[in-house]
Protein backbone atom coordinates (compact mmCIF):
# COMPACT_ATOMS: atom_id res chain seq x y z
CA UNK A 1 0.00 0.00 0.00
CA UNK A 2 1.19 3.17 -0.87
CA UNK A 3 2.71 5.42 1.63
CA UNK A 4 0.23 8.51 2.32
CA UNK A 5 2.01 12.04 1.55
CA UNK A 6 1.45 14.73 4.22
CA UNK A 7 -0.22 17.90 2.50
CA UNK A 8 2.87 19.87 3.06
CA UNK A 9 4.52 17.40 0.71
CA UNK A 10 1.80 16.56 -1.03
CA UNK A 11 2.36 21.01 -2.10
CA UNK A 12 5.75 20.57 -2.16
CA UNK A 13 5.24 17.84 -5.24
CA UNK A 14 2.53 20.07 -7.06
CA UNK A 15 4.60 23.12 -7.29
CA UNK A 16 7.56 20.93 -8.11
CA UNK A 17 5.57 19.17 -11.15
CA UNK A 18 4.15 22.61 -12.09
CA UNK A 19 8.07 23.84 -12.64
CA UNK A 20 9.02 21.26 -14.29
CA UNK A 21 6.52 20.91 -16.22
CA UNK A 22 4.64 24.58 -17.23
CA UNK A 23 7.26 26.59 -15.63
CA UNK A 24 7.39 29.10 -12.95
CA UNK A 25 4.68 31.25 -14.03
CA UNK A 26 2.08 28.56 -13.93
CA UNK A 27 3.29 27.84 -10.98
CA UNK A 28 1.04 30.45 -8.98
CA UNK A 29 -0.70 29.90 -5.66
CA UNK A 30 -3.88 29.22 -6.99
CA UNK A 31 -2.72 26.45 -9.39
CA UNK A 32 0.25 24.85 -7.05
CA UNK A 33 -3.15 24.33 -4.26
CA UNK A 34 -5.74 23.21 -7.51
CA UNK A 35 -2.24 20.85 -8.69
CA UNK A 36 -2.24 19.51 -5.04
CA UNK A 37 -5.84 19.16 -4.26
CA UNK A 38 -6.25 20.81 -0.99
CA UNK A 39 -7.50 24.80 -1.08
CA UNK A 40 -6.20 27.69 -1.30
CA UNK A 41 -6.42 28.27 2.59
CA UNK A 42 -4.60 24.72 3.34
CA UNK A 43 -2.23 25.47 1.04
CA UNK A 44 -1.45 29.26 2.73
CA UNK A 45 -1.64 27.17 6.22
CA UNK A 46 1.97 25.72 5.41
CA UNK A 47 3.15 28.55 3.11
CA UNK A 48 2.02 31.86 3.45
CA UNK A 49 3.45 33.04 0.19
CA UNK A 50 4.87 31.97 -2.71
CA UNK A 51 8.29 33.00 -1.42
CA UNK A 52 7.68 30.22 1.37
CA UNK A 53 7.29 27.68 -1.03
CA UNK A 54 10.23 28.05 -2.68
CA UNK A 55 12.35 28.08 0.43
CA UNK A 56 10.23 24.96 1.13
CA UNK A 57 11.00 23.36 -1.74
CA UNK A 58 14.59 24.33 -1.28
CA UNK A 59 14.33 22.97 2.13
CA UNK A 60 13.24 19.65 1.12
CA UNK A 61 15.66 19.42 -1.65
CA UNK A 62 18.76 20.08 1.00
CA UNK A 63 17.71 16.76 3.07
CA UNK A 64 17.12 14.43 0.05
CA UNK A 65 20.67 15.68 -1.27
CA UNK A 66 22.14 15.01 1.89
CA UNK A 67 20.36 11.06 1.91
CA UNK A 68 21.67 10.75 -1.72
CA UNK A 69 25.14 11.54 -0.33
CA UNK A 70 25.03 9.22 2.30
CA UNK A 71 24.08 6.95 -0.44
CA UNK A 72 26.91 7.70 -2.58
CA UNK A 73 29.07 7.49 0.26
CA UNK A 74 27.71 3.45 1.14
CA UNK A 75 27.30 2.27 -2.59
CA UNK A 76 28.72 -1.09 -3.11
CA UNK A 77 29.46 0.01 -6.52
CA UNK A 78 31.96 2.39 -5.13
CA UNK A 79 30.91 6.56 -5.37
CA UNK A 80 31.93 7.34 -8.74
CA UNK A 81 29.98 4.64 -10.32
CA UNK A 82 26.98 5.76 -8.60
CA UNK A 83 27.63 9.18 -9.34
CA UNK A 84 27.37 8.19 -12.81
CA UNK A 85 24.72 5.55 -12.63
CA UNK A 86 22.37 8.24 -11.02
CA UNK A 87 23.21 11.05 -13.62
CA UNK A 88 20.06 10.18 -15.24
CA UNK A 89 16.63 11.26 -14.65
CA UNK A 90 14.99 8.79 -12.94
CA UNK A 91 12.06 10.65 -12.23
CA UNK A 92 12.16 9.73 -8.71
CA UNK A 93 11.06 13.15 -5.99
CA UNK A 94 14.71 14.11 -6.08
CA UNK A 95 15.20 14.60 -9.48
CA UNK A 96 12.08 16.01 -9.73
CA UNK A 97 13.24 18.47 -6.78
CA UNK A 98 16.61 19.06 -9.02
CA UNK A 99 14.81 20.13 -12.02
CA UNK A 100 12.38 22.68 -10.46
CA UNK A 101 15.24 23.71 -8.13
CA UNK A 102 16.96 24.84 -11.76
CA UNK A 103 13.95 26.15 -12.76
CA UNK A 104 13.96 28.80 -9.55
CA UNK A 105 17.71 29.38 -9.35
CA UNK A 106 17.44 30.69 -13.38
CA UNK A 107 15.25 33.62 -12.01
CA UNK A 108 18.01 34.60 -9.80
CA UNK A 109 16.90 32.98 -6.69
CA UNK A 110 19.53 32.96 -4.01
CA UNK A 111 17.98 30.05 -1.88
CA UNK A 112 17.82 27.67 -5.06
CA UNK A 113 21.23 28.76 -6.26
CA UNK A 114 23.19 28.40 -2.86
CA UNK A 115 20.76 24.98 -2.46
CA UNK A 116 22.52 23.54 -6.03
CA UNK A 117 25.90 24.85 -5.65
CA UNK A 118 25.67 23.15 -2.06
CA UNK A 119 24.48 20.04 -3.30
CA UNK A 120 27.47 20.08 -6.01
CA UNK A 121 30.24 20.55 -3.79
CA UNK A 122 28.74 17.76 -1.58
CA UNK A 123 28.83 15.42 -4.54
CA UNK A 124 32.47 16.65 -5.61
CA UNK A 125 33.80 16.49 -2.00
CA UNK A 126 32.85 12.47 -1.84
CA UNK A 127 34.22 12.32 -5.29
CA UNK A 128 37.17 14.02 -4.70
CA UNK A 129 37.73 12.34 -1.23
CA UNK A 130 37.43 8.78 -2.71
CA UNK A 131 39.93 9.72 -5.44
CA UNK A 132 42.54 12.11 -3.82
CA UNK A 133 42.58 13.86 -7.47
CA UNK A 134 41.00 16.90 -7.48
CA UNK A 135 41.17 17.49 -11.66
CA UNK A 136 39.50 13.96 -12.26
CA UNK A 137 37.23 14.68 -9.00
CA UNK A 138 35.84 17.44 -11.59
CA UNK A 139 36.15 15.72 -14.23
CA UNK A 140 33.87 13.30 -13.28
CA UNK A 141 31.10 15.99 -12.21
CA UNK A 142 31.12 17.33 -15.28
CA UNK A 143 30.76 14.24 -17.36
CA UNK A 144 27.58 13.33 -14.94
CA UNK A 145 26.36 16.99 -15.80
CA UNK A 146 26.69 16.30 -19.20
CA UNK A 147 24.70 12.88 -18.79
CA UNK A 148 21.93 14.26 -16.47
CA UNK A 149 22.03 17.53 -19.40
CA UNK A 150 21.55 15.11 -21.86
CA UNK A 151 18.65 13.00 -20.44
CA UNK A 152 16.96 15.92 -19.10
CA UNK A 153 16.84 17.56 -22.47
CA UNK A 154 15.69 14.10 -24.27
CA UNK A 155 19.38 13.93 -26.31
CA UNK A 156 20.30 11.48 -24.06
CA UNK A 157 22.76 8.53 -25.98
CA UNK A 158 21.67 4.93 -24.84
CA UNK A 159 25.61 4.30 -24.73
CA UNK A 160 26.48 7.14 -23.26
CA UNK A 161 27.88 5.58 -19.76
CA UNK A 162 29.10 2.78 -21.44
CA UNK A 163 31.49 4.69 -23.25
CA UNK A 164 32.56 6.72 -20.25
CA UNK A 165 33.33 3.44 -18.27
CA UNK A 166 35.41 2.67 -21.35
CA UNK A 167 37.59 5.92 -21.16
CA UNK A 168 37.69 5.52 -17.80
CA UNK A 169 38.45 2.31 -17.80
CA UNK A 170 41.51 3.39 -20.49
CA UNK A 171 42.76 5.97 -17.60
CA UNK A 172 43.39 2.65 -15.19
CA UNK A 173 40.07 4.08 -12.93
Amino acid sequence: MAEERSTRDRVLDAFERLLVGAGSRAATLDAVAAEAGVSKGGLLYHFHSREALVDGMVERLREQARTDVVKMLSAPQGPVEFYLETSVDTGSDFDRALIAASRIAQENDHGARTALADIRDAWFDVLNGHLGDEALARTIQLIGDGLYFDDTTGLGNPDALTHVREVLGRLGR
